[in-house]
């Protein structure tokens, strides 16, 4: 992608891929490449001729958390630059999961510390049998701060505790069984094409609410039936919902379909 050094966007059609693409570090993050992320899912956001984007990486592995020379620079800077620096790797993670279209992670091989972050903010996960997974930050005495208001709401705070403190790698099967990942499969490039099937037949604006709906659930139960009745009134009368339901109950397709 024009303007990108470790990082491809492809598109086709309303797909967007994005290809963490430092193959010979297995994809793992430095601060150009968390910049760039960055950049890039704030652009999709804003882009309305993308309904679903696939996030992957280039070669044998996902991503394999952090790149040691990044963690060599911030070993050496101060408290308020790495507390800056931790700012812009939390921009990053919030960048994907905010983003309005469902997001795709495309997982085989290593997805580990800040890669396994990035699986738990795409809001589904397809691994390959192969993958696999580990928060293994209390080994070099920090911790996933970062990742972790992710990655606990993908698989609970039980199984964060226990892979938290112990740092030990797991399988895609283990992933699967926590929350991590959704399907574990042979055919990894099939088993994406047809998640982004399912997201390419719903409303673009409603799985864009959705997510929105979902944030704001989270964000605390005492408002909760208050803004979940303002949501779904306002897509119940907006452009996309009456097209929705009156398709609905005339037994045809809806607009957006045609649009695929």
């Amino acid at each position: 992608m024009e303007g990108h050094e470790q990082l491809k966007r492809v598109d086709d059609g309303l797909i967007a891929t994005i290809v963490l693409a430092r193959p010979d570090s297995h994809n793992a993050l430095n601060a150009v490449l968390i910049g760039e992320l960055t950049r890039c899912f704030e652009a999709l956001a804003e882009d309305e001729t993308v309904r679903v984007v696939v996030l992957v990486g280039e070669g044998a592995s996902f991503c394999a958390g952090a790149d040691v020379g990044y963690m060599r620079e911030t070993a050496e800077l101060s408290y308020r630059e790495n507390l800056q620096d931790a700012g812009r790797l939390a921009a990053m993670f919030r960048a994907v999961d905010q983003c309005p279209k469902p997001v795709v992670a495309k997982v085989r091989g290593a997805a580990m510390g800040g890669g396994a972050g990035l699986v738990a903010a795409a809001d589904v996960a397809v691994a390959g049998e192969g993958a696999r997974f580990a928060f293994s930050e209390v080994r070099l005495g920090i911790a996933p701060a970062t990742i972790a208001p992710f990655v606990v709401r993908k698989i609970g705070a039980s199984h964060a505790r226990s892979l938290f403190l112990t740092g030990e790698r797991f399988g895609a099967e283990r992933a699967r069984e926590i929350g991590l990942v959704h399907e574990v499969v042979s055919d990894l490039d099939a088993a994406t094409e047809r998640k982004v099937e399912q997201f390419l037949k719903g409303g673009p604006e409603a799985m864009a609410a959705v997510k929105t709906m979902l944030r704001e659930l989270e964000e605390g139960p005492a408002e909760a039936a208050r803004m979940m009745a303002r949501r779904i009134a306002e897509l119940r009368t907006s452009g996309e919902g009456q097209e929705g339901l009156g398709a609905f109950l005339e037994k045809r397709e809806p607009d957006w379909r045609g649009r695929l």
